[in-house]
């Protein structure tokens, strides 16, 4: 397992989860909710810029970014949608590698247990972002730690 803080994005239509790893790569742990739209990449770039200044001298590993498929893991109108933003991201990222991971039905569970928690209505909507970026980024810490390998793929940054 690589040692060092991993920040797990689920981005969606109107917010975007954050969440960051221990320097083991052993727990994630909810960050922030970024709203979607002008200047979110920027707010994002801050966060992974915090958290690499905090774990230093190892700094950030990697960004997990959720892909989300269709239930038979094909692609759809929205894996699109995050490849394209995936890529941008990882421009105003690099030398910071972004991976792509598969977030099939994070934010269902993410939904589940936040409401098996008695959290509802608008307080469940500001932090299930949150949740979900925490499932997404566990989940590849998990398959790290399984399979030593990095998850997911690897995204290469948009040109201009």
């Amino acid at each position: 397992m690589r040692h060092g803080v991993r920040i797990g994005i689920d981005p969606g239509d109107a917010r975007i989860g954050v969440a960051k790893s221990d320097p083991t790569g052993f727990l994630a742990t909810p960050v922030e909710t970024v709203p979607r739209g002008r200047g979110d990449l920027a707010r994002l770039a801050a966060i992974v810029a915090q958290e690499a200044a905090e774990a230093a001298p190892t700094g950030v590993v990697e960004v997990v970014v959720g892909l989300p498929r269709s239930l038979k893991g094909g692609e759809n109108p929205a894996t699109v949608k995050v490849r394209e933003f995936a890529r941008r991201l990882a421009r105003r990222l690099a030398p910071v590698p972004v991976r792509l991971v598969d977030e099939r039905l994070t934010t269902v569970s993410a939904e589940a247990m936040l409401r098996d928690q008695g959290r509802k209505g608008a307080k469940r909507r500001a932090v299930v972002d949150q949740a979900a970026a925490v499932l997404i980024l566990q989940h590849a810490l998990d398959s790290e730690r399984a399979s030593g390998d990095a998850p997911g793929e690897i995204v290469e940054a948009e040109s201009d």
